[in-house]
């Protein structure tokens, strides 16, 4: 169990590559950008390539997944994001808590967009936004909750390829829909790691074990108490997370033949879990 200790999170498919070459290409079509990141991570899942490419236009970050997020920590950060003059929303795109704020909030961080059109005779115009994010940040939940349930198509824009969509959202905003995005390495293993815990890197590319063993150790630091609660140990004070992976394993009654721990199963579970906000709300970073 200890080896698990070794291994890093390394990922980055080719389409992404390409993506980041779409969002370039098609930021003269916008008026501004839509970041979705995740509440609990923040910092690390945001692209960090995205100042460079983004330069003056407008952006509104959206703090997704707000509900299984500390509430105080959300706060900070939506202090922090004031101090870089971004507009940030906390929202739960899934039930639509907090999208209410999105339109006066674009129309907001667009005053001058807005104004600029009027000038011009353009009173009404649409404003444009094209929506990035990582992946499983909820980029298609955002998009779902905002177009409704037609996701009424808005007619192809020249120079966008096949792979983008444009959506109306009411009040005149329209949405132009990108892939999710990742950058090329992780130069801090530490944001590997945290993309991997809430699901942004799949699983597949990844060793469940050594993650979960990962993830218990940071617990075990900052959030002892929401591990002791969950699986009703009695003390985790100087274990290593694959001690503590054994112990709920134990208590869970995942076993296979001869007695033995089933550490995969116990690892799904524990992965699942957290991801899903059953121990507790938790944020694992802070600006």
């Amino acid at each position: 169990m200890a080896d698990f200790q070794k291994q890093t999170v390394q990922w980055f498919p080719g389409h992404m590559a390409k993506t980041r070459r779409i969002i370039k290409e098609s930021l003269k079509l916008v008026d501004g950008v839509v970041e979705l990141v995740d509440a609990r991570i923040p910092y690390s899942s945001s692209n960090p390539d995205l100042d460079l490419i983004i330069k003056n236009k407008p952006r509104i970050v959206l703090l997704n997944k707000c509900d299984i997020a500390d509430q105080d920590a959300t706060k900070i950060w939506i202090d922090y994001y004031k101090t870089k003059n971004l507009y940030a929303l906390p929202v739960d795109c899934r039930t639509g808590k907090g999208l209410s704020s999105f339109i006066p909030t674009v129309q907001k961080a667009l005053s001058n967009v807005i104004e600029r059109n009027n000038e011009k005779g353009m009173r009404g115009k649409s404003l444009r936004l094209m929506v990035v994010g990582i992946p499983n940040t909820g980029k298609s939940s955002f998009i779902n909750r905002m177009a409704g349930n037609s996701r009424a198509k808005v007619a192809d824009k020249a120079g966008v390829t096949r792979q983008q969509q444009w959506f109306a959202v009411g009040k005149g905003i329209e949405l132009l829909d990108t892939p999710g995005i990742l950058w090329p390495k992780f130069d801090d293993p530490n944001v590997g790691d945290k993309l991997a815990f809430t699901g942004a890197v799949k699983d597949e590319v990844t060793d469940i074990e050594t993650l979960s063993c990962r993830l218990l150790d940071v617990l075990a630091k900052t959030r002892p108490k929401a591990i002791l609660e969950r699986y009703k140990l009695d003390s985790i004070d100087g274990l290593q997370g694959w001690e503590i992976l054994e112990l709920i394993g134990k208590k869970r009654g995942f076993l296979i033949k001869g007695g033995e721990i089933d550490y995969e199963r116990t690892a799904v579970m524990l992965c699942d879990e957290f991801r899903g906000g059953r121990l507790g709300k938790i944020t694992l970073e802070l600006p």
